[in-house]
């Protein structure tokens, strides 16, 4: 790996941090536990488009790890390892479909994903079905949310120069 990749990685995941940070200390856009904005995603999108998809994945793994250090707690890092873990797979292999001018859409499926890898670690912790009653709130909102962090991380892949 170049100097010049593994300096924009280091820089990419200390904004992701940055973001997950500041939004740890925001109250949520509704007032529905859970629901957020994801910004750090921003930064993730960027990653898949830009980064093969083991360097993205590695670019997650440090903003999880260091997220939940920061966060806390171990369950902050079970449901966001979870959410990234879904979230990323996606988009990796929905990059190879939608070129970066439909980046929006690629952050919409990651959303969802993540909503979705959430929700299963919820399943596995609490053994309950019950959870999968809060699925179609989490939709809705992700698709928002993944939306505006779509749009967002077009705006940022713009301006960071390759």
């Amino acid at each position: 790996m170049s100097t010049k990749k593994l300096t924009q990685m280091s820089l990419l995941a200390a904004a992701a941090l940055i973001l997950y940070i500041i939004e740890l200390r925001l109250p949520g856009p509704v007032p529905i536990p859970g629901v957020k904005l994801g910004l750090a995603n921003i930064i993730t999108v960027v990653a898949v488009y830009r980064f093969r998809p083991g360097e993205a994945a590695l670019l997650v793994a440090v903003r999880v790890i260091a997220g939940a250090f920061f966060a806390g707690n171990l369950s902050a890092f079970l449901f966001s390892a979870s959410g990234a873990v879904f979230c990323l797979c996606g988009m990796i292999f929905i990059r190879k479909i939608l070129p970066l001018k439909y980046l929006p859409m690629c952050s919409i499926l990651g959303a969802m994903l993540h909503n979705l890898g959430q929700i299963a670690m919820a399943l596995w912790i609490m053994r309950s079905v019950s959870v999968l009653a809060y699925l179609p709130i989490l939709m809705v909102t992700g698709c928002i949310a993944g939306l505006f962090t779509g749009l967002c991380a077009k705006a940022v892949e713009r301006r960071i120069p390759y």
